[in-house]
């Protein structure tokens, strides 16, 4: 069968579909830690995440940080202190409560958030174009129903202003990777 082909399967066999997205999954999984590799000796997978959230969300409070992330506060407090020392978050006192500390981006965090997305961005770019246009339009149907699905809103054009959110919505049940 040439490679162009997608082989043909049973769409109701769930477990069919499940196995193809598994392969996806583990793939883009592939593509988002070679993104990080040039940030890994200062960032993990899971600060990452967080500081995605942050650019994503803004400043924001421990306690909803690591509610969004789905860790215990003591985890997130840990994490939150390696990213301020890695310089690339901060703490502020709240204005609206100064007894609240909010947790927020340093312009050198949301630099590596901006670079590690681009990469990301490259890296996916590449496998797409290797791909059929027939193949393309079925792929942009299939992951925006799946998305939808799983209540992921949608990644901004390659040209949208600011920084590329890579997920983790308050929508998505539990740790994203």
């Amino acid at each position: 069968m040439p490679e162009h082909e997608p082989p043909t399967a049973n769409p109701d066999d769930v477990d069919a579909v499940t196995r193809a997205v598994l392969t996806a999954s583990r793939l883009l999984v592939a593509v988002s830690a070679q993104s990080l590799a040039a940030v890994e000796e200062r960032v993990t997978l899971p600060q990452f995440r967080m500081l995605v959230v942050l650019s994503t969300r803004g400043a924001t409070k421990l306690v909803t940080l690591a509610e969004l992330l789905n860790v215990a506060p003591s985890t997130a407090m840990r994490m939150v202190d390696r990213l301020i020392a890695a310089g690339l978050a901060d703490r502020r006192v709240n204005p609206h409560n100064r007894r609240e500390t909010l947790l927020r981006l340093t312009r050198e965090g949301h630099r590596t958030v901006e670079d590690v997305t681009a990469r990301r961005r490259a890296q996916i770019t590449g496998i797409v174009q290797r791909l059929a246009p027939e193949q393309r339009a079925a792929l942009i149907a299939a992951l925006t129903a799946f998305n939808t699905a799983g209540g992921e809103p949608p990644a901004p054009a390659a040209d949208a202003p600011g920084p590329h959110p890579l997920g983790w919505t308050d929508t998505v049940p539990g740790p994203g990777v």
